[in-house]
């Protein structure tokens, strides 16, 4: 095994590194050796003991003070021998309960099957021999096989690099690639500064090399933050704060109530224990059982709609808390952007002008100028131009085939799309490179930026040089063209948010590897301008003009140039006029309250830092804003732990990123999370029509039953039927209603400010209006028949019945606030129509069966009686259906779907 002893790997010398290893740099480790140990350091992954057990997914949906209500009413149910009141009390909690497990479960299971998906495969040597192994099975000694385009699997020493760089952007927040070396460093430089390492979840951008692994698991740099990670606590999200708010006013409520009516009974000489039943069935028919039942169903099927979307949702309450967002802090590339880049512009030494059509890494597309098509075959310049980016060049592109319809690059991105520029200009790169293959180069330098390839064929030679425009055009022989004009074209397409390489050509002459481009001062053939860009995706736009009319502000958060962020922001309607861009340095310079005061024109923060996410989420939510932030990589944990809803990036996310986040995006779609927040919203809008629809129909109960207690009237109802209409009456259409679909306008509302109570002014003015009639019309019926002389068994059946009566037309008028409820839409939600039509059979069961009339003390209604229930009932309905029209008559906001 190895020496445990302590051994900076950094600023040792590699020979000593494989000692310390006990392995080979050639032939790696044995296979038994490698086997062995895997057993004592366990598989190379993030630890799974973040996730929580099942018991503890279980237990967790009993934490909310509604479910404490219930409990309580149960025991109480019990201890006065109502067994069976206290049974069906339960079970509603126990269905709950499960339901939240089964779909948080779903969950869990989803973002396992993502993981698997993207398990990664790396090359490794072993017993002297190249294999391809599963990432999680690297040991502590073996030697990697390292290439432009792979991921890196564990922590490891380089032993050999040519022109290798890595970007580690997901790990220490640097955006450009880093070139390596196997040279030792000093013992405290800084992880970015540690050249001769590469670390897991980084990405080889260039070149090619080998090292050994040095660290695998939680030893690895993403390790130690997934650690840290881990124990963060997770904030209430803005719907348990209205919840816990919620249910703390129910207490408080709920044993007013049952004092009230405890105590009127008594003093009206009602026996103690038939009013203290009944103030217990009231006291349970003013919690409503049925909501969190109503809203754990909600939130699945908003859960399972946005996984329909592709956004897997990691916690059942961030559903709401994204259709509460207000601000959306989302990377440039790869979100807003295609990830693909691609060159749109070509300038020719002559001046010509080329345009190339297509998007992305696929050789569909042309060259044309001025509307003409143009190929290498046919243009000399053009050729010369495109054999040259083939030739200087350490990409590739893999072609379409059986398992792949696309086409992908590997390498350097910025160098795959001068693949495909080729490929678009009839200049096939395979057969060029075998035809002029390599012998010499000057890798790319980040101080020079520029790189040179030199290519030999039958004594012939060629030198291609790529880079800076600014850099490689000063190399330029200035009398074969007008370097000025060349530079100004340069700089105007850099000003349009493109990325421009100049290429040029020095025939016949040697490269020497050694001394740099100085040499070759005025003596390079220029061969022209390409410009490229990543193209904004073509769905992004709308999705954030939907935003824009939602309330919701997107900002872009971009490693990217300040200049290069701006325009594509603007072009997405991101930015508007009088916005600007803040870069990293602006930002650090920038006091708290100057940032705060400047958020409003703030569209783009540009070459941002992971850790300087962190105080942008802050500083939104510091004005009261919901913040969405995305993410990907290691160093972006904190920010998505810390905003209201953290968004991974399911493809480009690192899985620290996506453990810390509540939702992730499985397609990288700015417009996927538009979606998502449309479903947000949607879920919301329905959790308050089951608020609205459950007071409503619980207040007007409490309503009748006082004032039956103040006016010396026998009560209108008998406990068993309270208990029967809050269970069972509202049970059948309460979830059925959270199943609304969307009502077309969730977009063209405003969000829902953070600190808003669950019942709300307007719903208050609804809610008012609703009881109002229904008591007008059950407490009126309730006294005609009374003083009628019908038998007192029939008046209470009958009272009963209408109450039932009037929860039906109440469900129709909470499905909208201002869309009449009077249309075939309602056949739209078949769950709400079947809840309906079983309440109707169960109630008729407990009126007209011998046997359910002696447990609920009811009678058999006469036909005639029971129309007229019916037209009496129906008044709940006529009211508010005069109340919409006079709405959108007066043409009001749409304003709250439970106003």
């Amino acid at each position: 095994m190895p020496s445990s002893s302590p051994l900076l790997w950094h600023a040792a010398d590699a020979g000593k590194v494989v000692a310390a290893l006990q392995t080979d740099a050639g032939s790696g480790l044995s296979g038994s050796e490698a086997s062995e140990r895997l057993k004592q350091q366990g598989p190379n992954e993030l630890p799974k003991d973040k996730h929580k057990p099942l018991w503890r997914v279980f237990a967790s949906q009993f934490a909310s003070p509604l479910i404490y209500i219930l409990f309580v009413a149960a025991v109480i149910s019990f201890a006065m021998g109502h067994a069976s009141d206290a049974v069906v009390i339960l079970v509603v909690v126990l269905i709950n309960a499960l339901i939240g497990t089964v779909q948080e479960g779903r969950a869990e299971h989803s973002m396992t099957a993502l993981r698997e998906l993207s398990a990664l495969k790396v090359r490794v040597v072993r017993a002297g021999h190249e294999a391809q192994i599963e990432a999680r099975e690297l040991v502590p000694g073996d030697v990697l096989l390292l290439g432009a385009g792979d991921q890196v699997g564990a922590d490891a020493r380089l032993l050999e690099a040519s022109s290798l760089a890595a970007t580690e952007a997901a790990l220490t927040g640097e955006s450009l690639p880093v070139e390596k070396s196997t040279a030792p460093v000093p013992e405290d430089a800084g992880l970015g500064d540690r050249k001769n390492m590469i670390y897991s979840g980084t990405h080889l951008t260039a070149g090619r090399g080998r090292a050994v692994v040095v660290a695998t698991g939680l030893q690895t740099e993403v390790g130690k933050i997934a650690r840290l990670t881990a124990s963060a606590k997770e904030p209430k999200t803005p719907l348990e704060a209205r919840l816990k708010q919620f249910g703390n006013w129910l207490v408080v409520a709920s044993i007013i109530l049952f004092a009230l009516i405890l105590g009127f009974g008594l003093l009206r000489g009602i026996p103690f224990v038939t009013i203290f039943m009944v103030a217990i069935s009231q006291m349970v028919s003013m919690v409503p059982e049925g909501l969190p039942v109503a809203m754990t169903i909600g939130l699945a099927v908003g859960m399972q709609r946005m996984a329909r979307r592709r956004a897997i949702v990691r916690r059942l309450a961030a559903v709401e808390t994204l259709g509460a967002t207000s601000i959306i802090c989302s990377d440039k590339t790869g979100t807003l952007t295609k990830n693909e880049m691609t060159v749109t512009r070509v300038l020719l030494p002559d001046g010509r002008q080329i345009e190339a059509t297509g998007a992305g890494y696929s050789a569909d597309g042309r060259l044309h100028v001025r509307g003409k098509d143009l190929t290498a075959e046919e243009d000399a310049e053009l050729r010369a131009l495109l054999e040259a980016v083939a030739l200087c060049n350490d990409a590739n592109l893999l072609r379409p085939d059986d398992k792949e319809t696309r086409w992908r690059p590997m390498g350097d991105p910025t160098e795959a799309a001068l693949l495909t520029l080729a490929l678009k200009g009839g200049v096939d790169p395979e057969p060029l490179r075998k035809e002029w293959p390599r012998q010499a180069e000057i890798p790319f330098d980040s101080a020079a930026k520029m790189m040179a390839t030199q290519h030999d064929q039958a004594g012939k030679q060629r030198v291609v040089f790529k880079g800076a425009p600014e850099r490689l055009l000063a190399l330029c022989d200035p009398t074969t063209l007008d370097l000025d004009q060349v530079r100004q074209v340069s700089n105007e397409l850099a000003t349009q948010a493109l990325r421009v390489l100049a290429v040029a050509e020095v025939n016949d002459e040697p490269l020497d590897e050694e001394a740099g481009f100085d040499d070759w001062g005025g003596r390079l053939r220029f061969l022209g301008l390409i410009a490229q860009m990543d193209p904004p995706r073509q769905e992004v736009k709308e999705a954030v003009s939907e935003c824009l009319a939602a309330g919701i502000r997107p900002v872009m958060v971009t490693g990217d140039h300040k200049a290069t962020g701006l325009a594509i922001a603007t072009e997405l309607g991101i930015a508007k006029e009088g916005d600007i861009a803040l870069d990293s340095a602006e930002l650090a310079a920038m006091s708290e309250e100057d940032l705060r005061e400047r958020l409003e024109r703030i569209s783009v923060f540009a070459r941002v830092h992971p850790e300087q996410k962190l105080r942008i989420v802050e500083a939104f939510q510091a004005q009261k804003q919901v913040v969405a932030m995305t993410g990907d990589g290691v160093n972006d944990a904190p920010a998505l732990a810390a905003a209201d809803v953290g968004v991974a990036m399911g493809i480009t996310g690192t899985d620290v990123a996506k453990g810390a986040a509540k939702i992730v995006i499985t397609d990288d779609n700015f417009a996927t999370i538009v979606k998502a927040i449309e479903e947000g919203r949607l879920v919301y809008q329905n959790l308050k029509k089951v608020v609205l629809f459950l007071f409503a129909t619980s207040i007007d109960e409490v309503i009748v039953l006082l004032l039956a207690l103040l006016c010396g009237y026998p009560l209108p109802l008998a406990a068993v039927q309270i208990l029967w209409i809050n269970l069972v009456t509202e049970g059948v259409v309460t979830v059925n209603l959270i199943l609304e679909g969307l009502e077309g306008d969730e977009m063209r509302r405003q969000p829902t400010p953070i600190d808003e109570p669950l019942i709300t002014r307007p719903m208050l003015r609804r809610l008012l209006l609703m009881v109002t009639t229904s008591v007008a019309a059950i407490f009126g019926f309730f006294l005609w028949r009374q003083a009628s002389g019908a038998p007192f068994a029939l008046v209470q059946t009958e009272t009963f019945t209408l109450v039932a009566v009037s929860q039906w037309f109440n469900v129709l008028n909470c499905r909208s606030a201002t869309k009449s409820a009077i249309s075939l839409d309602v056949l739209r939600n078949r769950w709400l129509v079947g809840g309906l039509l079983l309440g109707g059979a169960l109630h008729l069961v407990v009126v007209y069966s011998a046997v359910m009339n002696r447990i609920f003390h009811t009678v058999p209604i006469p036909l005639a009686d029971l129309l007229l229930l019916g037209v009496v009932g129906s008044s709940v309905l006529w009211v508010e259906e005069i109340r919409k029209w006079l709405g959108r008559r007066r043409l009001t906001e749409p304003g709250e779907p439970a106003r």
